[in-house]
Formats: structure tokens, sequence, C-alpha cells
């Protein structure tokens, strides 16, 4: 899932722009560099399918700037801070994501 979201100060996103070192993951991308980006929502989907999910923008994008958000599941160990972040593999998953983000969005517009 790649979306858009308008990153600025009316986003109201309290609990997802705190901006400290928990809120960002470094990705290594296809060349090899290190790229830093910034958590913009984790998803609870244990019980539907038992992994967690993060959507995640360019941390480095400018404020009012729009971002492209990047979905992943991930696993993360008891007591371990980094986790494993994986590919999304089924349609049902794509659509809770896709749900759930419009949900908040909806939310967060009010």
């Amino acid at each position: 899932m790649t979306d858009t979201h308008k990153h600025d100060e009316n986003c109201n996103h309290d609990h997802e722009h705190i901006h400290d070192a928990e809120d960002l993951i470094t990705l290594i991308d296809d060349e090899g560099n290190e790229v830093l980006f910034r958590i913009h929502l984790t998803i609870d989907g244990q019980e539907e399918f038992g992994k967690d999910y993060v959507l995640l923008y360019e941390a480095s994008t400018p404020e009012g700037d729009e971002v492209e958000l990047l979905a992943y599941a991930y696993e993360q160990a008891d007591g371990e801070s980094e986790g494993r972040l994986m590919e999304i593999e089924t349609e049902a998953e794509w659509d809770m994501i896709e749900e759930v983000f419009n949900t908040f969005e909806a939310e967060e517009e009010l």
C-alpha cells in the first residue's frame, strides 16, 4: 500500500507525531543506503491475522508536504528493541489496513 497523507500542523496525530527515537525506523534501500522513516500509524492485527502492521513515511519529508506511506507487517520479539518488517501477503490484510487507515484519517479531520 502506498498512500498519501498531508503532513502538516493540522494533521493532529498526537500519538503518532511525538518525534522521539521510538518513532523512527532505518531501512536500507535498493542501493544499500540507509533511509530514516517515521512511524505514521501502527495497527494491531494479532486477533485477525496474527501479526501487527506499520505505516511509515520518509522522515526527511518537509513539514507541510504530502508523504508517501509504505505499509508492512512486522514482528517484534518481547523485550527486543528491533523487529522484522515483512511484505503484506493477502488482499484481506490490505483491506483491513486500508479500512483502519481511512477511519484514522477521517477521525483526524474532525
